[in-house]
């Protein structure tokens, strides 16, 4: 694969994070993971007319039907990010970094995420409904019932959440993989949000449909979500270490293998308690939310992904520069051994 220097990489993150902040989102027609949405509608529609509303056992058919249609999906993405990275890669790094980050910048969504949580705030502000409205576009679960510490909770949640999904993930594998590596994990998780269900969702059984999609973002999640999570913790400095001892067994009381990790990082750090009703509960003993903590948890994601990007970034790329160099010289020696 043709990949960019560190540094190239590194100031294309930088400057990824700065179209975010200035420039925000591209309109939705140019939006590339608004196309991989739309892929994944369709092709979930193929697959669910298909799959087996009631199965008696296991329905293997939809699971390798939506195993198919996901790879299919993924190998597009990857091919064309590839080709968009060797375009780029023959410009001079001066030009190519600067462009690179603008092509990166829509794998990845941080400030349009902190401003729909400071818009939940602020329509709580203005009453519960307006709260639950807003919320609503921000998560899959029935917000009618929510009290206002419990939208106030579910705001904070998922921007921890998506601290990594978000941000965190796809900059660590365009790290470690460059654009290639950044699309195929934002593809892995979108399809992931709108397959990965345990069961029906919508009218539709996505037990064994959405099984691919789900544990394919799991594996591609693991290792970010745990970076997210201690860059959260390290933001509390020497009292983020003594929560790192609480941090594993928090994380296992949510289902998924990934998300619990920095929710429950964020939980620690802001000392509240974070729930999903019926669910699972985070730091128990954490005091309710109030309207401080949502600016507190907005300050902590900044500055988490501040050390991410001036700590974690340089680290990736130093393990990728590290194989990079170790596959050149087993290449050399091969080249070697074949002379007559």
């Amino acid at each position: 694969m043709t990949m960019p220097g560190a540094g190239s990489l590194f100031l294309a993150v930088v400057c990824a994070l700065l179209v975010d902040r200035y420039l925000g989102e591209p309109a939705l027609p140019w939006h590339p993971v608004v196309w991989m949405g739309k892929f994944l509608a369709r092709a979930g529609d193929w697959v669910q007319q298909r799959t087996l509303q009631n199965p008696p056992h296991r329905d293997w058919q939809a699971f390798w039907l939506a195993a198919l249609a996901w790879t299919l999906g993924a190998a597009l993405v990857t091919a064309v990010a590839w080709l968009l990275q060797v375009a780029l890669t023959a410009l001079p790094w001066w030009a190519a970094a600067p462009v690179l980050g603008f092509v990166l910048k829509p794998l990845l969504a941080w400030a349009m995420l902190k401003t729909e949580v400071r818009c939940v705030e602020s329509a709580l502000g203005q009453s519960l409904d307006a709260g639950r409205d807003r919320l609503r576009g921000l998560v899959s679960r029935d917000v009618s019932v929510l009290s206002e510490t419990q939208v106030r909770e579910s705001a904070i949640e998922t921007l921890a959440e998506n601290l990594n999904d978000s941000v965190v993930a796809p900059l660590f594998w365009f790290a470690l993989l460059g654009l290639p590596g950044a699309a195929l994990y934002r593809f892995a998780n979108t399809a992931d949000a709108m397959w990965g269900y345990p069961g029906q969702y919508n009218g539709r059984n996505w037990a064994w449909a959405g099984k691919w999609a789900a544990r394919v973002d799991d594996g591609l999640s693991w290792l970010p979500a745990r970076i997210t999570a201690l860059c959260l913790l390290l933001v509390a400095g020497r009292q983020g270490l003594l929560l790192a001892r609480q941090l594993p067994a928090e994380a296992a009381r949510t289902p998924s293998p990934n998300s619990g990790w920095p929710m429950a990082a964020m939980a620690l750090l802001l000392g509240i308690g974070l729930r999903k009703p019926a669910v699972y509960v985070l730091n128990a003993g954490g005091a309710a939310a109030q309207s401080s903590n949502t600016a507190q948890a907005l300050r902590a994601g900044n500055l988490a992904l501040l050390g991410f990007v001036l700590v974690g970034c340089p680290g990736v790329l130093a393990v990728q520069q590290g194989v990079a160099g170790w596959v050149a010289i087993a290449g050399l020696l091969a080249d070697v051994r074949v002379l007559p």
